[in-house]
């Protein structure tokens, strides 16, 4: 949003910035220019809702899920230090900021702690 204002001043608003908006800015007004350099600090990755402990039956499917303060988050899930990967095992799922693990066909060796 750009304004002229009294006694020849010209503001400009840029709303709901993200990383990308990151760059140079350049006013011009006739044969004269100025420019700055805007820089957009990403925000730090938190959670809104933690993983919680989860008890399953056998042969059955645990769920998994935490809350991101970021859409489309890029995540890993781990079992204990080993990283995990979609299989039919193991589905990911990644809605906004909603994360999810399934872990199917569940057996007394998927039991541990999962991050």
């Amino acid at each position: 949003e750009i304004k002229s204002l009294e006694n020849g001043y010209h503001t400009l608003t840029v709303k709901k910035l993200s990383v990308k908006d990151s760059g140079n800015i350049t006013f011009e007004a006739g044969d004269k220019k100025t420019s700055a350099v805007l820089t957009v600090k990403a925000l730090p990755l938190l959670f809104k809702q933690e993983l919680q402990n989860v008890e399953a039956e056998e042969n059955g499917t645990a769920k998994l899920h935490c809350v991101l303060t970021k859409h489309g988050a890029q995540v890993e899930w781990k079992k204990g230090s080993m990283a995990l990967h979609p299989t039919e095992k193991y589905e990911m799922k990644q809605q906004g900021a909603i994360t999810e693990l399934l872990i199917h066909n569940l057996q007394i060796e998927d039991a541990g702690t999962y991050s």
